[in-house]
């Protein structure tokens, strides 16, 4: 059964995945992050201009089957198309159709966005439908 988290609060959902692919990463785990094109185009760009000791080997999913293979992090709007099923990292909407394959589904939701706030909410009433136990991270360090 897939485990599913929630991390709350995220100021930069884009920084916050290129530091999420970089912890995974380094456990050896293989990570598939879903967005939409143009967030994929993004978060591309951003894993390119890390820092050399901070640099995420990755690939989009329309890379030759070898690429794809060798990849740890893999970037697609479908995750249902991917080999990799240890971690996905949803940044779409929506829940992401196929996401019982993977062993984790995290899902990343914005500090200052209503309606990401909101799709938020709807992802996690589906997922409760299921029967699935949710896991909830606040990113917004509480005051002591």
């Amino acid at each position: 059964m897939t485990e599913v988290a929630f991390h709350f609060n995220a100021p930069d959902k884009l920084a916050y995945a290129c530091r999420f692919a970089r912890k995974v990463q380094r456990s050896d785990a293989r990570l598939v992050i879903a967005a939409p094109a143009q967030m994929l185009a993004a978060l591309d760009r951003m894993l390119w201009a890390l820092e050399p000791q901070d640099f995420v080997a990755h690939c989009r999913d329309d890379a030759d089957q070898e690429l794809l293979a060798a990849s740890a992090v893999l970037l697609a709007q479908d995750a249902r198309s991917t080999a990799h099923h240890e971690v996905l990292l949803n940044l779409q909407p929506q829940v992401p159709q196929g996401f019982e394959r993977f062993d984790r589904l995290v899902e990343v939701v914005s500090a200052q966005d209503p309606a990401d706030r909101t799709e938020a909410r709807a992802r996690w009433r589906h997922y409760a439908s299921l029967g699935l136990a949710i896991t909830r991270h606040d990113l917004v360090p509480k005051a002591l």
